[in-house]
């Protein structure tokens, strides 16, 4: 079993960008999170006054080139599926165009991806009783979702302006370039659970049960390699603890794996294929 406790839940992940103003319209236009201020370089978005989307601007920043490790997609949770009813039709009122949209047994889910390329899941998840297992991990698939059904939901006739207060970071899903070293940072020394190997080329992890909140593949090819330093694409996402203690005690077993960086009120570490994550209380 993991080490986190059950209670850890993500919070922001932050998006270097090469065009701030391009990406801060979109993901307040068509994703529908309002801009929640501007400081020391960061543009932060998110609902009810907690950021879930922070851009950092950098017109110099190179694009991330294809077939690298880094955000496979960021994935916006939503509280009910009226919600995301609503969230379909405010993307498509606003031009927005998805890549695909599916029903994986324990979530419904919208893709799409940002101007720069970034990956978006927009998504409600089926109650935790409904959801199929198989031994100890969750069973998922990848079905299609009927988009005409979800738009006849009860409650989601009208499209809303922004995401519904309760949204979340649900979970990040990241491409690394093998699994056995990502499966020791990620579980090993972080702690989270492994609760579902059943894709190829992929592993899902979480805390406290839920169906994932790091997803980890090798869709970009075994052995694919980091994007260049500074690159447009993912900066850093957050793991938040309940207090300081559980933080260090973090920050002690990635201590032992990679260089662990410690700042204020918690510590930042990079996977083997140079994925960042912030853990905080």
């Amino acid at each position: 079993m993991g080490e986190l406790p059950a209670e850890a839940r993500l919070g922001a992940i932050r998006l270097r960008a090469g065009d701030v103003e391009r990406l801060r319209e979109f993901y307040e236009t068509t994703i529908g999170l309002p801009v929640l201020g501007t400081a020391d370089g960061v543009t932060s978005l998110g609902v009810n006054g907690a950021p879930l989307v922070e851009l950092v601007g950098d017109p110099e920043a190179p694009a991330r080139p294809p077939r690298t490790t880094g955000l496979f997609h960021l994935a916006l949770l939503v509280p009910t599926r009226a919600d995301l009813a609503r969230t379909l039709r405010r993307v498509a009122g606003s031009g927005g165009r998805l890549s695909g949209a599916s029903d994986h047994l324990v979530s419904e889910a919208l893709y799409l991806s940002d101007p720069e390329g970034n990956g978006i899941e927009l998504y409600r998840d089926r109650p935790r009783d409904e959801w199929p297992l198989s031994g100890d991990s969750v069973e998922m698939a990848t079905l299609p979702l009927d988009l005409d059904d979800l738009l006849a939901e009860p409650g989601g006739e009208d499209a809303d302006a922004t995401m519904p207060e309760g949204t979340t970071l649900g979970h990040v899903h990241l491409q690394v370039a093998d699994l056995d070293p990502a499966e020791a940072f990620w579980v090993d020394a972080l702690g989270l659970d492994v609760t579902a190997r059943g894709y190829p080329g992929a592993l899902f992890t979480s805390a406290g049960g839920y169906h994932h909140h790091v997803g980890l593949n090798t869709w970009a090819g075994v052995g694919a390699p980091s994007p260049p330093p500074g690159a447009r694409g993912l900066d850093r996402f957050e793991v938040v603890l309940p207090n300081a203690a559980d933080v260090d005690t973090a920050a002690e077993r990635l201590g032992r794996v990679t260089d662990a960086e410690r700042v204020d009120g918690g510590v930042l570490a990079a996977d083997p294929s140079g994925n960042t994550v912030l853990v905080r209380s």
